[in-house]
């Protein structure tokens, strides 16, 4: 008989090192099913308040990875109150997970790296991505898990090959002035739709810089700044209108976009699987 737990992944960055950990260690386990709540970016009090919301809700192992002494005190102190294990993780994480199952870890070298379900699944999403990617293949959308929505150069496709070695199905739209989105793309029930935005002086050195990399001196509308300023308004605006999730990248690397982005659709999943 399966046992399911709760497990609780908590990231001051992107939240991909414990993740990784947690999968490993779970691999040395039969019969047990871990529901994964991963918490990342967490650098704030604040932050932190509502990661103590969710264990509380839903007790189990919590494993973190905090650089920052007195977010780590606040979290050590709260499961100790809830007793329950507060792993930090490259320490004794086999163990105390062990000690709460009440199950022997099994040794199994090398059994977290087998051609097993979850890989295919990575590949699935990976062909799939580059195939969706800048508006192709727009009438599948739906198959989707997450369809990004951008002005040019806001690292869309980036973005889309990291989720999609997640074992997510991502397909990315561009948002070009003037131009018509797919008409689907406004009735998607499955999938979670993001809006990613940037600052219009942000993308105006970005595309100059790809203007000169391609040997392309004219001055066009693609780098004119209030020509910018517009088609970021236009895109916003429309994100607003739809309420999709948004995200502004002027200062995030595509893993921290990421990590925002597995937020929202995290978020998405439980709300669809409550009939939201």
């Amino acid at each position: 008989m399966t046992k399911e737990f709760h497990i609780h992944l908590v990231s001051d960055s992107t939240g991909e090192t414990v993740s990784s950990i947690a999968r490993s260690v779970m691999s040395q386990f039969d019969d047990v099913e871990p529901i994964e709540h991963t918490w990342a970016l967490v650098r704030t009090r604040g932050q932190l308040e509502k990661v103590l919301d969710g264990i509380r809700e839903e007790r189990g192992v919590v494993l973190y990875t905090i650089i920052d002494n007195a977010l780590q005190e606040i979290l050590i102190d709260f499961c100790r109150q809830l007793k329950i294990p507060c792993v930090p993780v490259l320490a004794r994480v086999t163990r105390e997970i062990s000690a709460y199952l009440g199950a022997e870890a099994k040794a199994h070298p090398g059994r977290q790296h087998e051609l097993d379900e979850e890989y295919f699944e990575r590949v699935e999403a990976i062909n799939f991505t580059l195939a969706h990617d800048d508006g192709q293949a727009t009438e599948d959308l739906e198959s989707a898990d997450i369809v990004i929505v951008g002005v040019s150069r806001t690292s869309k496709t980036p973005t889309c090959v990291y989720l999609s070695y997640r074992g997510i199905n991502v397909a990315n739209i561009p948002y070009v002035k003037g131009c018509p989105l797919p008409e689907n793309l406004f009735i998607l029930k499955r999938p979670l739709v993001v809006g990613l935005t940037i600052s219009p002086e942000r993308l105006s050195q970005i595309r100059k810089t790809r203007l000169v990399s391609l040997n392309e001196k004219r001055d066009t509308s693609y780098v004119d700044i209030e020509n910018i300023k517009e088609e970021v308004l236009e895109s916003k605006k429309l994100f607003a209108k739809y309420k999709w999730p948004l995200i502004d990248v002027t200062r995030r690397s595509v893993e921290e976009t990421c990590a925002t982005i597995m937020q929202h659709y995290t978020k998405h999943k439980e709300e669809m699987e409550n009939g939201g």
